[in-house]
């Protein structure tokens, strides 16, 4: 009789914590061993010369959700799901957007109808708030935290999402209250606005003209505001794909005087420039997105910022649009840069392009890939120890990791609904090989194996993320002044 469902045998496990030699068995979709001779098993797969790993959670993207201007997105909740699969996550998070006068209710219940039957992989949802009126407020946002939504992103640009600096405090007061995370786009609105305004007068139009309008000075100054509204409150707060060195460092100085600050980065910000943006013709289209990609130096930041402690999360943000009227060019075959749909693809290459580059190049450990690709997002957002860890009783997981698999991207091998990538040609080594959710094998020999509609809705705990530094700081007497008054 066997003893288990599935037995991984002969691999390297690597946690954010540790690595060791050991079998993992499951049954019942979970861990329920660690260790050697455990046993017999349906089926038994042989890692040998592969990694184990946790599977990655995308806890940035934006699937089957409508903008600002109504634009859809490529990719619903099976591409999306399908293709995150590939690249070797097991979970992801996407959004369930509120634009102005919605219910928020409403909006969740559309998006959870959405994935329900289509999602091969495991999701929860961040909720978008746009429109924090007193019904918000006072009954649907915390009916939704208690219900497992314990997340949501609020925008302190675009002229249809933004909200003032009073509506913020409201929300990070209430998710303090309720043991919830706010996610924050940090950029100046009246910043950008002024000068897109110049540009467009001088006639200037071009894509380029995009990453010039939403200056560096845009996201550094919201970035220092938005933390300052965190402290006055003493609510946590993790602001997202940040693309600047100046961002970085109010984070990491926050995050060292002992603040719950948190911040994300993303593939674009350490692979394009603002070059990408000025190719010939319409092409530096395919780059824009906000914040805009910057330089080599800021690169080198961004990178420095994963090494030290400023990022705890490397998401996606995922934001597909197609390079045509449905997508990027909504607005016209010839928009200015101010019509282009925002946002590049990425969910598949994620964890292989940060692999890559950083494991295989000396800028990561492998603990760290694992930390900042799944474990930290797992704590960060209510997840942990369910998900984000190879230890008994949690889901299982698992990513078996080829190492050695050298690949060139293209937009022919991904699995997404997009019709370009922006990593187009790179070459990485390091690739997923089998990708198992809750002890179900989802993809192996590059062959989707488990049907739409597989992926479990996950209700999230409230946060505990424990990812804070020192707790004693010059700040410290501060912390609680705005927290005294709610």
């Amino acid at each position: 009789m066997n003893q288990f469902d599935l037995l991984i045998k002969n691999g390297m496990v690597y946690t954010a914590v540790d690595s060791f030699e050991a079998d993992i068995a499951v049954k019942d979709g979970k861990i329920i061993a660690l260790g050697q001779n455990l046993g017999n098993a349906e089926r038994v797969i042989d890692a040998e010369g592969m990694l184990v790993l946790p599977g990655g959670i995308d806890a940035h993207c934006h699937i089957e959700q409508e903008s600002s201007t109504r634009i859809m997105t490529a990719d619903d909740f099976y591409s999306g799901s399908v293709s995150a699969a590939f690249g070797g996550n097991t979970t992801f998070l996407p959004f369930a957007a509120q634009h102005r006068g919605q219910s928020l209710r409403e909006v969740v219940d559309t998006a959870r109808d959405r994935a329900r039957t289509k999602s091969v992989i495991d999701y929860g949802l961040h909720l978008i708030i746009s429109d924090p009126t007193e019904k918000v407020l006072e009954e649907e946002l915390p009916a939704l935290i208690k219900e497992g939504y314990t997340s949501f992103k609020v925008y302190m640009t675009y002229e249809m999402l933004k909200i003032n600096d009073r509506e913020m405090l409201d929300i990070l007061a209430l998710a303090r209250k309720n043991g919830a995370m706010t996610m924050v786009h940090a950029e100046n609105n009246e910043v950008i606005t002024w000068i897109t305004e110049r540009l467009l007068t001088r006639g200037y139009h071009a894509p380029k003209f995009h990453a010039v309008s939403h200056a560096p000075i845009a996201e550094s100054e919201a970035s220092r505001r938005a933390i300052d509204l965190a402290r006055l409150v003493d609510a946590p707060l993790l602001i997202v794909h940040v693309s600047e060195p100046e961002a970085a460092r109010a984070i990491l100085e926050a995050r060292n005087n002992g603040l719950p600050i948190y911040g994300e980065t993303c593939p674009q910000y350490l692979f394009l420039t603002a070059e990408d943006l000025n190719k010939n013709g319409m092409e530096g289209a395919k780059y824009c997105c906000s914040p805009p990609p910057r330089d080599k130096a800021a690169q080198e930041a961004i990178w420095l910022g994963l090494r030290n402690g400023t990022f705890q999360v490397f998401s996606s943000d995922h934001a597909p649009y197609r390079f045509d009227e449905s997508g990027k060019f909504h607005a016209g075959a010839n928009p200015s840069f101010k019509q282009i749909a925002n946002g590049v693809p990425g969910l598949e290459t994620r964890m292989p392009l940060l692999f890559s580059e950083g494991v295989l190049k000396g800028r990561l450990t492998l603990n760290e890939f694992v930390a900042l690709t799944s474990t930290n997002a797992a704590r960060i957002y209510g997840l942990h120890p369910r998900k984000g860890s190879l230890a008994i009783g949690s889901d299982a997981d698992i990513t078996i990791w080829d190492p050695k698999w050298g690949r060139t991207i293209t937009q022919d091998m991904l699995h997404d609904n997009m019709d370009y990538t922006p990593y187009e040609g790179m070459e990485v080594t390091g690739w997923p090989r089998i990708v198992i959710i809750r002890g179900r094998v989802a993809v192996e020999e590059e062959t989707l194996k488990l049907d739409r509609g597989a992926g479990e809705f996950l209700k999230r705990t409230p946060a505990k993320p424990g990812l804070e530094p020192l707790p004693s700081s010059p700040l410290s007497p501060l912390r609680n002044f705005g927290a005294n008054l709610l």
